[in-house]
């Protein structure tokens, strides 16, 4: 293992950090409040960063070091992106911030606070900027901005970027970030005009189109968008919400005309028909709790969009709904978006390429003797590229039943305990009954916020990377 150059790359990291922090910083300034947090963390943060990038290594960089770099630098992100927080005083422990902070990078959403209104504007743009960094990458950032990694940002893009298969758009790994952070800052700038246009403040605008860009859901208002009790911003939220949620490969090849080919993606198309099927099924169950059907359509389609994208904002109290709509979004949070995109959870690619592999597997039943493949876009998957889908499904699963027992110990009901962990381990946000749209984590123990951070950090990062960080054979030098 290259430590050096691990520490070297974490000590860029941190200065684009501190770098991000500047925002912040400039906005508590703006509204005239107390700018310390970030003027002790920004310092700190630089010179962590400065010592640590002057280490001098080989070029020695592989997929072990890449996986090792990426899982390390996002718990100490997440880990320094808590200071803000526990310095503004209105969090009660450090371990609070961590959960809060992981939550923001993650784009998960899950928050430990009872009431956000309270807290300066500046801690909140923070607390929703993270979101906004954290849903494209801030390794994939800091590919963009530093290009001087040279050969290694693919194999810190394959331990970072979501989904079963990780492609360039363009040969250079550099590009292909500065590409992506060009289509992912044009749509939030569009979303942000839109809303304003719409009549939303220029500041609830901005944040809140930080966290339907990373998919994150955290709200400057309590009762998140159901609070503006406005239609136009739910509709303009859950469009940009579905938006976010697509593979940024498809606006890439809309923007290079190539429109047949972006369409012919299987991962869309089966994304497309779960969102509307969904939709339909919740509308006909929730038609009667509702003045009228188009606001029952609205609210579902909105909520549906809210956890498939795994943003995590809420129109309405959905765990009021009747069982099987609740049951519903629960699979869905399951499913996830699509590969590529922000979104968290399994993705609509693997579910679509485990349900390929399942109808193979009949078929081979029924005719021993014939060939069968499993496609996805009309081209043929490896084997290898199957065994990782299935070995991530099985991981993935595993954890989600050890985190559920661990978090248990709290003695809280199953739903609220299970969702906790299906909404934090899938970047959802909330759950169900306690941690429903209209509660919080608050509650739990410091253990379980622990457990339920390291969570949003596994499957945000899909879990391989973190299994690295903590095997032993990873820290060996050679």
């Amino acid at each position: 293992m290259n430590f050096r150059l691990v520490f070297t790359l974490t000590g860029k990291t941190l200065m684009v950090e501190a770098g991000a922090m500047l925002l912040p910083l400039l906005v508590c300034l703006f509204y005239r409040e107390n700018p310390r947090p970030f003027l002790i963390t920004i310092p700190l943060l630089l010179l962590a960063g400065f010592l640590l990038s002057k280490l001098k290594s080989d070029d020695h960089f592989f997929s072990r070091e890449g996986f090792f770099a990426v899982a390390l630098i996002w718990l100490l992100v997440s880990a320094t992106g808590a200071l803000p927080f526990y310095l503004s005083g209105y969090f009660p422990t450090y371990i609070d911030c961590f959960f809060e902070s992981a939550s923001g990078f993650t784009t998960t959403g899950a928050s430990i606070l009872t009431a956000v209104e309270p807290l300066p504007k500046g801690i909140l743009f923070w607390r929703s900027f993270i979101h906004w960094l954290g849903g494209m990458g801030v390794l994939i950032l800091a590919i963009a901005l530093l290009p001087s990694l040279g050969s290694r940002t693919l194999h810190l893009m394959k331990a970072e970027s979501p989904g079963p298969v990780v492609s360039k758009l363009v040969p250079k790994s550099s590009q292909s970030s500065k590409i992506l952070y060009a289509i992912y800052c044009g749509l939030t700038i569009l979303e942000i005009l839109i809303l304003r246009i719409a009549g939303m403040p220029w500041y609830d605008s901005i944040v809140h189109s930080f966290g339907t860009a990373g998919t994150g859901g955290f709200s400057v208002k309590n009762l998140s968008i159901g609070s503006y009790g406005s239609p136009a911003f739910e509709v303009i939220i859950t469009i940009f919400m579905l938006l976010f949620s697509v593979n940024f490969a498809f606006y890439f090849l809309l923007l290079q005309g190539k429109i047949k080919q972006a369409f012919r993606s299987d991962e869309l198309r089966f994304f497309l028909v779960v969102v509307f099927s969904s939709i339909a099924l919740i509308s006909i169950n929730i038609w009667n709790l509702y003045p009228t059907g188009g606001e029952a359509v609205r609210h579902a389609a909105f909520q549906v969009g809210s956890i498939i994208s795994t943003t995590g904002y809420a129109s309405t109290d959905f765990d009021l709904w009747p069982e099987f709509s609740r049951v519903l979004l629960v699979l869905l949070m399951f499913i996830g978006a699509c590969a590529g995109s922000t979104g968290g959870a399994i993705k609509c690619s693997r579910v679509l390429i485990l349900a390929r592999c399942i109808r193979r597997e009949i078929r081979q039943v029924i005719h021993p003797r014939e060939v069968n493949v499993v496609k996805l876009d009309g081209h043929v998957l490896e084997e290898s590229s199957l065994r990782s889908v299935h070995i991530f499904f099985s991981a993935y699963m595993l954890i989600t039943l050890a985190a559920t027992l661990l978090v248990s110990v709290d003695n809280y009901s199953f739903g609220s305990t299970f969702t906790a962990v299906v909404a934090c381990i899938g970047n959802i946000g909330p759950g169900l009954e306690m941690v429903g749209p209209m509660g919080n984590f608050s509650a739990f123990s410091l253990f379980s916020k622990t457990i339920l951070s390291l969570c949003m950090i596994v499957g945000r990062l899909e879990i391989i990377p973190i299994l690295v960080l903590f095997s032993g054979n990873a820290w060996k030098r050679s």
